[in-house]
């Protein structure tokens, strides 16, 4: 953002006429110093070019625009039973955070609405989820929603981008060729780019947004990216609990974290049902925080997920880690990321896909990463 586009004037000097180029004709009463020479006109600020960063990965627009449409986040499911899922590989950024009875489900953040390729299945919403994208007034997608995500859409009046499968028509629909497969009625439903501008066409959906500035606090796109500063890491594996957990592999060959989860005792490649491709992330953020069931709601073991005090984080890139603290000051604050050591300085992430899990306290003793980041969460798990 800080190129500098030079534009020089230069100044035509005609044989015989001596005005110009800042420089005024002699009076007859007071001649020219001899060797005097005419003095350049200033040159003008250039005016740099707009920065024009993708809202989710702050890699460059092709188009050289600036990005001005709302981002669209689905629920899906991740219920080991419901695997493989589709659409995922083309999320920018993929939430993970553990839901009721211990399993975990997905958030994916699509840029372009009308793009989105089949994703599902669809599952329902919860606030732990919501509440992360409601800064950006994103369009939430999902089959049904727990009592106290019901109170959220009501409190910040959020009707108007909460289609909800369970109530709005044709923003999902059920395969068949899945129930003939014998998987469940709730491992069926699906949604697609061409349902949900269907949808936002006929109900006069607004899908105009503008933001200042990317989701995360990327490194400018024409600068190199950064080295981080923590040590190697090649493999990280996150728990959200005993039967539900995820494991990052770098492959240094595509400079990606490849994603497998825990099935059955052993780890497989997490793989996108519509093209066969293990999903894979530049950015991998493990977030820890307090996750417990919300007072009440014990039958159901719905989750709540502290974000107000913010914690200790995880960001990796590159093979290489880096220590950091976490941030969200309320419900319409978004997610911020600072330095590790206890500074107020921001911490910038390299361009591209992130993955984003949010921990548990409780299961940062089995955090499987390098020895100075397992001290690091050990440390935080007995603080909490």
């Amino acid at each position: 953002m800080k190129r500098l586009v030079s534009a020089v004037l230069a100044c035509a000097l005609t044989v015989g006429l001596f005005a110009g180029c800042g420089q005024a004709p002699s009076s007859p009463s007071t001649p020219a110093s001899a060797g005097s020479q005419p003095v350049a006109a200033p040159t003008p600020e250039p005016t740099p070019p707009p920065y024009t960063a993708e809202v989710l990965t702050g890699e460059k627009r092709e188009d050289g625009t600036v990005p001005n449409t709302r981002i669209t986040a689905i629920m899906v499911n991740n219920i080991a039973a419901c695997r493989p899922q589709r659409g995922l590989s083309d999320a920018k950024v993929l939430f993970e955070i553990r839901v009721e009875g211990g399993i975990s489900r997905f958030m994916a953040l699509y840029d372009d609405y009308k793009t989105i390729p089949t994703v599902g299945p669809v599952r329902s919403g919860r606030d732990q989820f919501f509440r992360l994208i409601l800064p950006y007034q994103a369009l939430f997608v999902h089959v049904g929603e727990s009592s106290v995500q019901e109170e959220f859409i009501e409190n910040y009046d959020y009707g108007d981008y909460n289609l909800d499968g369970k109530y709005v028509d044709n923003v999902v629909w059920r395969d068949q060729s899945r129930l003939n497969q014998g998987y469940s009625l709730e491992h069926t439903a699906y949604t697609s780019g061409e349902k949900i501008s269907a949808l936002v066409t006929s109900r006069g959906i607004d899908m105009n947004r503008t933001y200042n500035s990317p989701v995360f606090n990327f490194v400018n796109y024409d600068e190199p990216a950064r080295t981080l500063t923590g040590g190697e890491a090649n493999e990280v594996t996150v728990y959200h609990s005993q039967t539900y957990r995820t494991r990052l592999t770098y492959d240094s060959a595509s400079g990606k974290y490849l994603m497998s989860q825990y099935a059955g005792g052993s780890f497989t490649p997490t793989v996108d049902e519509n093209n066969n491709v293990q999903l894979n992330f530049d950015n991998v953020l493990v977030l820890f925080t307090d996750i417990h069931t919300y007072p009440g709601h014990e039958s159901t073991d719905l989750q709540y997920a502290e974000y107000n005090y913010g914690g200790v984080g995880y960001y990796y890139n590159g093979g290489r880690y880096e220590k950091i603290r976490w941030r969200k000051n309320n419900d319409m604050s978004v997610l911020e990321f600072l330095d590790g050591d206890g500074n107020e300085i921001p911490v910038q992430l390299n361009t591209g896909t992130t993955y984003v899990a949010v921990a548990p306290l409780s299961e940062a003793e089995k955090f499987e990463a390098p020895d100075e980041v397992q001290q690091a969460a050990d440390s935080a798990a007995q603080a909490g």
